[in-house]
């Protein structure tokens, strides 16, 4: 059974001046990335591979979370394009032997893709909060309501 890990990237530092696209993590968003990592491995959750936009924060972010997915990490500029109705195409192209993939993207797609996946959702999506969604079935196979929301965690926890 697949399983899907989807990660809002953690807490940036505010845009001005800077591009959207090139604003990196704070303090509180470099703790939480590796806290998050950690409580990725405490739960055996090993990513096969990732899919993760191309924005600073979320590719820093990943490097954080320090799992380092067999399959390799795509870099995908659609993610950041923040459309929830991309991500489902995308992960449905992940490798076959990828039995956990790992999205890191922006809010509000990521919430809204939880919710489109699995039928429910929290009422927010905070930074650096992440849903484990176990999936029936083959990637490539993966549709709306398909999935089962099996953790929702936030930073507080």
């Amino acid at each position: 059974m697949p399983t899907l890990i989807v990660l809002r990237h953690a807490k940036a530092v505010a845009g001005f001046g800077t591009a959207d696209i090139d604003r990196a993590l704070n303090d509180r968003g470099r703790r939480d990335a590796a806290a998050a990592g950690e409580w990725l491995r405490a739960e055996g959750l090993a990513p096969g591979w990732a899919l993760c936009s191309p924005a600073v924060r979320t590719r820093e972010t990943l490097d954080l979370l320090a799992v380092r997915p067999a399959a390799g990490t795509a870099f995908e500029p659609k993610i950041y394009d923040n459309d929830p109705e991309i991500l489902l195409p995308l992960v449905a192209e992940a490798p076959d032997g990828a039995g956990t993939v790992l999205l890191v993207g922006h809010n509000p797609s990521v919430h809204q893709f939880v919710h489109d996946l699995t039928g429910q959702a929290p009422d927010s999506f905070p930074t650096c909060a992440l849903a484990v969604i176990d999936l029936p079935g083959a990637w490539a196979d993966v549709r709306p309501g398909a999935g089962t929301l099996v953790t929702f965690r936030t930073p507080k926890d």
